[in-house]
C-alpha cells in the first residue's frame, strides 16, 4: 500500500510542475485525497460492503469535489489534476499512468445494468471538461481535447476533439488543430461534416497552410540564390531563363 501511495505522489511531481514538496502534495492536492478514499471504498465494495464503501465515496466527493463510484476500477498512478467536478462510474476502468484534468465526466449512457462506463488503457490524457460516454473504448497513449464529447472508441495513440469528438489520424488535421491554434482560437468543438460555418473555417485554414508553404519554399529559394551570388555560383538554368532579356539598338 505504502509502495502505491509513493507512486501516486511522485506521478504528481512528473505531471505538475506547480508541485513543490511531498508535504503539499499530501496536504493540498484533492486528486490525490481523492485516489486514497476510492482505494478504501473500493475494498469495501470488493467485500461486499457496498453501503458503506458508498459513504465512504460520498464522504471523498464532499471533502474534494470528485466523485468516484467506489465499483470503478483504477489503475497505478492515476492523476487528477485540479479536480473539481471530475466524475467517474461505477462501470469505468482506467489503466495505468492516466491523467484527468477537472470536469471530465466517464458516464453511461443506458439505464442498464451491466458495462456502462468507458474503459481507459494506459497513459491517457483526458483535458479539462471532456465527456467519454458509454462502453466505450479509448486505447493506450490517447488524447481527449478539452470540452470533447466522445461517444464512439478512440484508436491508441489518436487524438479525439471537437463536439461530437473526431479523430485526429492525418497529417493535414493535425497541421489544421496547429494552424487555428496559432491564428488565437481553437478548432475544438468544429465538425467537419455537418456545418458550413465550419467547413467554410476549414477550407480557410487549409487555404492558410498552404500558402504559408509555398511562402516558406519561396523564401528558401531566394536564400539559396542570395548565397549563389555571393559565393560566385552560376545561376541555376531556370533562374537564367527567368531573366529579362536586353535588347541592344
Amino acid at each position: 500500500m505504502f509502495k502505491q501511495i509513493r507512486e501516486d505522489i511522485a506521478s504528481v511531481f512528473e505531471r505538475d510542475p506547480a508541485a513543490r514538496n511531498t508535504w503539499e502534495v499530501i496536504t493540498c492536492y484533492p486528486g490525490f485525497h481523492a485516489l486514497l478514499v476510492h482505494r478504501f471504498a473500493h475494498w469495501l465494495w470488493t467485500i461486499r460492503l457496498r453501503w458503506l464503501g458508498r459513504l465512504v465515496s460520498h464522504f471523498g466527493r464532499f471533502m474534494t469535489g470528485i466523485e468516484i463510484h467506489p465499483g470503478a476500477v483504477i489503475g497505478r498512478r492515476f492523476f487528477i489534476d485540479h479536480g473539481m467536478g471530475v466524475v467517474i462510474g461505477e462501470t469505468a476502468e482506467i489503466g495505468d499512468d492516466c491523467t484527468l484534468y477537472h470536469g471530465v465526466t466517464l458516464g453511461g449512457t443506458s439505464w442498464n445494468k451491466g458495462k456502462r462506463h468507458p474503459t481507459l488503457g494506459r497513459g491517457v490524457v483526458i483535458g479539462a471538461g471532456a465527456k467519454v460516454l458509454g462502453p466505450i473504448f479509448v486505447g493506450d497513449g490517447a488524447r481527449i481535447g478539452s470540452n470533447a464529447v466522445v461517444v464512439k472508441d478512440v484508436p491508441p495513440g489518436a487524438t479525439a476533439v471537437g463536439i461530437p469528438a473526431r479523430i485526429i489520424v492525418g497529417e493535414q488535421d493535425k497541421a489544421r488543430e496547429e494552424k487555428a491554434a496559432k491564428l488565437g482560437f481553437s478548432a475544438y468543438a468544429v465538425t467537419r461534416d455537418d456545418d458550413p460555418v465550419s467547413k467554410a473555417l476549414q477550407g480557410l485554414l487549409d487555404h492558410s497552410l498552404e500558402t504559408d508553404q509555398r511562402i516558406d519554399a519561396a523564401l528558401r529559394e531566394i536564400e539559396e540564390l542570395k548565397r549563389r551570388l555571393r559565393e560566385g555560383e552560376p545561376t541555376p538554368p531556370s533562374v537564367r531563363r527567368a531573366e529579362p532579356r536586353v535588347v541592344k539598338r
